[in-house]
């Protein structure tokens, strides 16, 4: 049995391997969308490198980071647009 680490997403605790990225743990917990446009519209990580940047997430009271480039650690705290 592989240990997990536990997250806070959006207020709910979830539980996933650690090592994998903030973007991989939120579709694996089934949340779709990281923000809001600026036209009202879900985004959700689209290149999965940093470029496109539709991947921006709050992580522990810091806006603006990159879900598929940080990785996942014990007792972070994430919440996506529609909660940020």
């Amino acid at each position: 049995m592989t240990a997990q680490i536990t997250l806070t997403i959006n207020g709910t605790s979830h539980r996933v391997e650690p090592g994998i990225s903030v973007a991989a743990a939120l579709a694996r917990c089934g949340i779709t969308s990281t923000r809001i446009s600026v036209t009202g519209m879900a985004r959700a990580p689209l290149c999965g490198m940093g470029i496109c940047q539709e991947c921006r997430v709050t992580i522990n009271g810091h806006a603006h980071q990159l879900a598929c480039q940080t990785l996942c650690s014990n007792d972070m705290t994430i919440l996506t647009g529609n909660f940020a």
